[in-house]
């Protein structure tokens, strides 16, 4: 082992050597400082260029629904604007549970996302015990679409506006029915918030799928239905069902002659399918917050816009916390109809 150098005690040696220390210390202390900076630096880097890898959108239902629709959509669009793939990943079962769980347990660090629908967020906590919450472990991104549903009858009904419908289910208490395409879904619940608002008394048929609901509407087994646009859009368009009202607040551009519930006398109705993308609880705000101004942009475009007027759906966009204000809302709106039509889950 070498032996240290003793300082001699006082002389132009023991000054020389004295600065030449000094020195060495400022450059370590230099060089401490700038990999500290750096270190500090790195994850705004690593922010500040996301998306750098492939992003996963789950999507909680099988291919084909008006969820993949839209998912679909603003992933292409997504993957154009940022330059990495936005790959979706069907993962259906549960009534959408499944895939929103997995969403919820994924890492958070913007490469795992969820489009969440109106049932997955408010009305399957209230229908399910599930092990989260998605207004607690889960952060709002932004609404991407809404799709109305629409109230439709049989041609052969004798009615011409949804009050007209009420007054002749009163006179029949019981002997009219209408179809939903599922148990708890929007289209069912909009079935019972009908009921609730006009006092009339309608039997409920559940459906497994929509189509064949509307294939029993067509040859006369049920009376009526509600049911989400874009399903419904070419029953109406060949004559095959009658359309009476969407159960959005405002008209659709998918649908513009179609006047709401609203306009046609029954209060207080509002009912839609809606899709919005999620993003594990504890994801970067810069993340959430860039991933939201770019949809809002997209949503703003008139190529998109086209493409859900097609579709049958219509751009919602806004920020984050209108969405968490959507799902606190709407979480009590259909809480109080699940309770008045004593809904549990299949």
């Amino acid at each position: 082992m070498t032996p240290c150098k003793r300082l001699p005690a006082s002389g132009p040696r023991r000054h020389a050597m004295l600065t030449a220390l000094g020195g060495a210390s400022g450059a370590v202390a230099a060089l401490v400082s700038a990999t500290l900076l750096l270190t500090m630096a790195a994850p705004v880097r690593a922010q500040g260029t996301y998306p750098s890898k492939p992003v996963r959108v789950i999507v909680p239902f099988p291919p084909g629904g008006a969820t993949d629709i839209i998912a679909r959509d603003i992933s292409e669009r997504l993957s154009a604007a940022l330059g990495q793939p936005f790959v979706v990943d069907n993962k259906a079962g549960a009534s959408g549970n499944i895939g929103v769980e997995l969403a919820v347990r994924s890492p958070a660090d913007g490469y795992t996302l969820v489009m969440g629908s109106a049932q997955t967020l408010t009305i399957n906590p209230q229908l399910f015990k599930l092990p989260y919450a998605p207004q607690r472990d889960l952060a709002p991104i932004a609404v991407v679409a809404s799709v109305p549903n629409v109230l439709i009858v049989s041609p052969s009904l004798p009615v011409k506006n949804p009050k007209e419908l009420a007054a002749l289910a009163k006179t029949k208490p019981g002997k009219l029915n209408y179809g939903s395409s599922s148990i708890g879904g929007t289209p069912h619940l909009s079935g019972e918030l009908f009921k609730s608002l006009t006092g009339a008394f309608i039997v409920h048929i559940p459906y497994r799928g929509s189509s064949p609901a509307l294939q029993d509407l067509v040859s006369g087994n049920i009376d009526l239905m509600f049911d989400n646009l874009p399903a419904a859009l070419p029953f109406i368009k060949s004559g095959r069902v009658k359309a009476l009202a969407v159960t959005t607040t405002k008209r659709t551009a998918s649908a513009p002659d179609l006047p709401t519930m609203e306009e046609s006398g029954i209060k207080g109705f509002d009912s839609q399918g809606w899709f919005g993308l999620l993003a594990p609880a504890g994801t970067p705000p810069a993340i959430i917050d860039r991933l939201n101004a770019e949809i809002n942009r997209i949503l703003g475009t008139s190529d998109f816009k086209e493409r859900l007027q097609r579709v049958g759906a219509d751009g919602i966009g806004g920020s984050t916390a209108d969405f968490r204000e959507r799902m606190r809302s709407e979480s009590e709106r259909w809480g109080k109809v699940i309770k008045f039509a004593n809904i549990t889950a299949e």
